[in-house]
């Protein structure tokens, strides 16, 4: 992917012009599983990159399933097998102010892709996206849901995870060729 094209196309939003903080929701149906895995894996990416300052990132679901609990168990073991933390986490429902809040709402797959568009005015659409358009190595459009498979489908979400995050933060830091209004 061209990542000055997709700052530009895709997400021109995000690009601020009250200060350098972009906010970036993950979403999935529950917010036990995948959502809370690209939050975890994008903050600590952040961290890393010392880039934390400059994004808010959070993780929220579709369904109200979950609410209040942390996630699963299996996401937090394969997580923390690769150094990351969602301990701290709980679940939460996508509010109304979420859809205006954030800058770019990354779906998990395309169900809750849809589920937010339905949720949010269509003039908003644009700041709805799909989290694998930003993988580099992997063609799927969608992360799969671990919950109901074998225990190494939340490794193979991780791994899904670590590499469109690695593609959503250059696409977010490319430089701009043009200044978007």
């Amino acid at each position: 992917m061209d990542t000055a094209w997709a700052r530009r196309t895709l997400f021109p939003h995000a690009v601020r012009e009250d200060g350098p903080m972009s906010r970036l929701l993950f979403v999935c149906m529950g917010n036990i599983c995948r959502s809370p895995t690209a939050e975890g894996v994008f903050r600590k990416l952040l961290q890393t990159r010392k880039l934390d300052a400059r994004f808010e990132v959070d993780s929220a679901g579709t369904h109200g399933y979950h609410v209040g609990e942390p996630p699963d168990p299996r996401t937090q073991r394969a997580a923390a097998a690769r150094g990351y933390d969602l301990s701290q986490m709980r679940a939460r429902k996508v509010a109304p102010q979420d859809l205006e809040y954030f800058d770019l709402i990354l779906a998990m797959d395309k169900t809750n892709l849809d589920n937010l568009r339905r949720m949010v005015d269509p003039e908003k659409h644009q700041k709805l996206h799909l989290f694998m358009e930003f993988a580099r190595n992997y063609d799927d459009d969608e992360v799969p849901d671990p919950y109901y498979g074998l225990g190494y489908g939340f490794d193979v979400v991780i791994d899904m995870v670590e590499d469109a995050s690695q593609g959503l933060l250059e696409a977010l830091l490319a430089p701009q060729s043009v200044q978007i209004k």
